[in-house]
């Protein structure tokens, strides 16, 4: 949309502002050669246009978008109050009538506002590391193993059964695209007589975390032979704890099979961490598994006593 121009005082151009069209500029990391491959990096027009669609994705960038393996660079979206402009600088020599004389060019420029610039996104982050598959030959050669690795069409079974090079590469290299400054803290000063415990894997928190110890029993539906008292760090636990003669009895009164909010209730001021386990055992895979306790403690006792 060409807009009037006008000269100002001091002689400066005065546009006026179109209202179309709004744009969404891209600040690609790079010197752009070709468009439509600078398209592909993007995911298309169309990948753009659904990452405009949603504010809260990030725009990625693939260096090798043919790459299953590449990992993207991304970029973060920011409002902004721009405009793109169209200038253009047109000279005209003029008639040298003087050999002699050096006449400068006559210069003028036009200016043209194309459209408004509501968004903008930013590539501020670090390239992730990458990890080409290539194995290297006896000469040294560098071959790519794209070719044996990736399954571009349906196979038979034949290509299932063969040895094929092992080629796992991680997600990510880096959690953050991002430097961060990370804060040393002093080692933690212990009371006196304090011993650091051993280093192994059973006192270390991985990816995998190890179930807590509650001292819960769980029976699975299709067992054999069910538990018939609890743990005993479960009734050390519980006698700790349980010193009212009024919860006592009620621990005798219970039933085989109780529901969750009959034994909360029947035990109030109890944690459920001390009850559940000293007096029931729960089944794993089971339509009433979340609703119902079986009580040990109760049908071992009614068995003892005939």
């Amino acid at each position: 949309m060409a807009a009037a121009r006008q000269r100002g005082p001091r002689g400066s151009a005065v546009l006026e502002l179109p209202r179309k069209p709004r744009l969404v500029c891209v600040e690609y990391p790079g010197l752009v050669r070709d468009v439509g491959a600078m398209l592909r990096t993007l995911g298309g027009e169309q990948g753009v246009s659904r990452i405009y669609a949603d504010p809260a994705k990030r725009l990625e960038l693939y260096f090798r978008p043919k790459d299953p393996y590449c990992h993207p660079v991304c970029a973060n979206r920011f409002p902004t109050s721009t405009m793109l402009l169209r200038v253009t600088r047109r000279s005209r020599k003029k008639q040298q009538l003087d050999p002699e004389e050096q006449i400068q060019p006559e210069v003028q420029f036009e200016m043209e506002i194309l459209g408004i610039v509501t968004t903008v996104y930013k590539f501020q982050g670090m390239s992730d590391f990458q990890y080409l598959a290539m194995h290297s030959g006896p000469d040294g050669k560098q071959t790519s193993m794209y070719d044996k690795v990736l399954m571009l069409k349906p196979e038979k079974e034949e290509f299932f059964n063969k040895d094929l090079p092992l080629y796992i590469p991680p997600p990510i290299f880096s959690r953050l695209d991002t430097p961060v400054d990370y804060f040393y803290r002093p080692d933690i000063q212990h009371r006196s007589g304090y011993n650091n415990p051993q280093v192994s894997g059973e006192n270390l928190i991985g990816l995998s975390r190890a179930r807590r110890p509650h001292n819960a029993i769980f029976v699975n539906f299709d067992d054999e032979e069910i538990p018939t008292k609890p743990l005993d760090a479960a009734v050390q636990n519980w006698k700790k704890v349980c010193t009212n003669p009024v919860d006592k009895k009620v621990e005798e009164e219970l039933r085989k099979v109780c529901s969750r909010i009959s034994v909360s209730i029947s035990l109030p001021h109890l944690s459920e961490s001390l009850k559940f386990p000293s007096s029931s055992y729960l089944y794993r895979l089971m339509a009433v598994a979340l609703c119902h306790l079986h009580c040990f403690l109760c049908l071992s006792e009614r068995e003892g006593n005939g």
